[in-house]
């Protein structure tokens, strides 16, 4: 391997590094933010804080952050898809669901990837051996929830909200994250996710104010400081890495932190609440670990070339 490949390897090793750890994180701290401040009110001052940071740290290296219309539109609607409908509509399912199992519903995410993939005429397609990757993290999925399937859980209204402010995210946020690879935009990533958080946050702002949040959001220190990390963990370092990994690596192997969030989301609720950890949880874990081997070590077929290799390569975004 030349040393461009071993660079770009360590790269892209940090990068997903953080998304599967920090974003595997910021479920527990959606919870704890949502108890107090409802949910297009916290996204809006997360994403308000993030995005105003994120510019004002390009301006000050240096960096014009001045984009076009056209470029403007595309990194709103991105935005909007990514972290309002995505991100928000997620921490809206947690005052419904446990934050445990939204990040467990949430590992659907690669089978949109997969088929949004698949219609699309540019699309990378993952060999046999990373199609049994995703249908093995699924199991390893299968397995985590068993103890409450096999109990013959019952479905109120409750779950059935949050279930399907889930589906709605997940699909959300797979189409943003496909229009983001294939929508070319004349700036780097870390100020287009400046862009994209900043307009996301002022469209979750005005959803908020619309249906009436303010009255019943309260400033409590607990909720601040989730906010707080999760402007700092989830938005500044983990969607700027999720992004960075969105213009170098294919789609089908950045959607494997669906599969490992909810492995660090389940860890922090033994951690933090108390929660049980058993021998389902455990061979889900190794289960979905191998899957990840799977995806990430699979080759990919492009729609108009051959075989290309998997990790080290780098690719172009469409326009």
């Amino acid at each position: 391997m030349t040393d461009a490949g071993r660079g770009f390897r360590f790269k892209a090793t940090i990068a997903f590094t953080l998304v599967y750890i920090l974003w595997g994180s910021t479920y527990l701290a959606i919870g704890i933010a949502v108890k107090h401040i409802p949910p297009f009110m916290m996204g809006a001052l997360r994403f308000i804080i993030a995005g105003t940071i994120m510019l004002g740290w390009r301006l000050a290296r240096g960096f014009a952050v001045a984009i076009s219309g056209r470029d403007l539109f595309r990194l709103t609607t991105i935005g909007v898809l990514l972290l309002s409908t995505g991100n928000v509509v997620l921490g809206w399912a947690e005052t419904y669901i446990a934050t445990s199992l939204a990040a467990l519903l949430i590992a659907i995410t690669p089978l949109w990837f997969l088929i949004l993939e698949r219609f699309s005429h540019r699309g990378d397609r993952l060999s046999p051996r990373g199609l049994a990757g995703i249908a093995l993290g699924l199991g390893g999925v299968i397995v985590l929830m068993w103890p409450g399937l096999s109990a013959g859980m019952s479905i109120g209204r409750a779950e059935l909200i949050g279930g399907g402010l889930v589906l709605i995210s997940s699909v959300s946020w797979a189409i943003g994250s496909v229009l983001s690879k294939r929508w070319h935009v004349r700036s780097d990533p870390y100020t287009a996710s400046g862009w994209e958080m900043l307009m996301a946050g002022f469209v979750n702002l005005a959803v908020a104010l619309g249906v009436g949040e303010l009255p019943r959001t309260v400033w409590n220190r607990e909720s601040l400081l989730a906010v707080g990390y999760l402007v700092v963990a989830g938005s500044l370092i983990g969607f700027t890495a999720y992004l960075w990994l969105l213009r170098n690596v294919s789609t089908p192997k950045v959607a494997t932190y669906a599969y490992v969030n909810p492995l660090v989301a389940l860890f922090l609720g033994w951690l933090v609440l108390g929660e049980n950890i058993d021998g389902y949880i455990i061979t889900g874990t190794a289960i979905v670990i191998l899957s990840i081997i799977l995806v990430t070590g699979a080759k990919l077929k492009h729609a108009d070339t051959e075989e290309a290799p998997g990790l080290p390569d780098v690719e172009t975004t469409g326009d």
